[in-house]
């Protein structure tokens, strides 16, 4: 057993340890409701512009559209992986550097595949596994659509110039601070969905469909990805704020099966003493 002064360090370790998660818990609690809101008030707008650009690209004819919507045989693949800057939120990150290994080992194991890093985590596990196109940390310093938008145009211009074929975003989903969805999205090529609805709906279109697609694309990728880093975000806080409870919940058991350990040995060493002296005090009377 170990003595009682190594005991009470560890005690007071862990007491300090407490103090640190349970802090980091409330900070990402805090900034939590914040990007919660933000991304539950963003998906509408987002959901429906992509929506509405997909019903419209389904209508086009022929080869009227953008080079965004190109379709091409699959050969070169670039899979955006979104992570954190930071740690201590669980499994989040290795979450999704699973999900990227295993398409580019799976569903793209005939094509090549190159690796576009938003988030210091991700790049530094998937450095050492795939080749890495760029990455972008410094987004999180900066967390606005106009930030968002500059990686976009990045990313659309490399499809655009031919580099890939295909184009996937890899993130976790938000679903509430407990539950995060590590989701494959496509990006490019820009999906068509012609419905029944629009195909039997004459829309008088002012200017034509072509120019309004063409407009609409650019917005529409760019809110996409910012809805991704929105959703990734408030998904790291809510994980980061599980993880943190959790390990205050262990140190605080941990410090009362420490304390107990504590009672008995401090009780154990003073009944010794006890003994010593009634055994000393009986060797003097006899």
């Amino acid at each position: 057993m170990a003595n009682l002064k190594e005991i009470r360090n560890r005690i007071v370790s862990i007491g300090s340890t407490m103090k640190i998660t349970s802090a980091m818990k409330m900070v990402s609690a805090a900034k939590l409701k914040k990007a919660q809101d933000a991304i539950t008030n963003m998906r509408p707008y987002a959901n429906k512009l992509t929506e509405l650009l997909q019903n419209l690209s389904g209508t086009l004819d022929g080869d009227a559209g953008s080079v965004f919507a190109e379709k091409r045989a699959v050969n070169k693949v670039l899979l955006v992986a979104i992570t954190s800057n930071r740690g201590l939120c669980g499994a989040f990150n290795s979450n999704i550097v699973k999900e990227t290994l295993s398409l580019a080992e799976d569903r793209y194991k005939d094509a090549s595949v190159t690796v576009f890093t938003i988030g210091k985590k991700g790049h530094d596990s998937l450095l050492k596994t795939n080749e890495i196109l760029a990455n972008h940390n410094e987004i999180f310093d900066d967390l606005s659509f106009d930030h968002a938008a500059t990686i976009a145009q990045e990313i659309m211009d490399t499809y655009a110039a031919g580099k890939f074929d295909k184009i996937d975003l890899v993130y976790n989903q938000f679903k509430n601070a407990a539950n995060q969805i590590p989701t494959h999205e496509a990006y490019l090529p820009i999906e068509s969905e012609a419905t029944e609805t629009t195909n039997n709906t004459d829309y008088i279109f002012e200017p034509s469909k072509e120019v309004i697609v063409e407009t609409l694309i650019p917005k529409s990728l760019k809110m996409q990805l910012f809805k991704a880093i929105r959703d990734s975000y408030a998904a790291e806080h809510g994980a980061r704020m599980t993880a943190m409870h959790k390990a205050t919940d262990n140190a605080g058991e941990m410090k009362e099966e420490l304390t107990l350990t504590y009672n008995k040995a401090r009780q154990a060493a003073i009944t010794g003493e006890i003994l010593e002296i009634v055994g000393g005090a009986e060797a003097l009377n006899s």
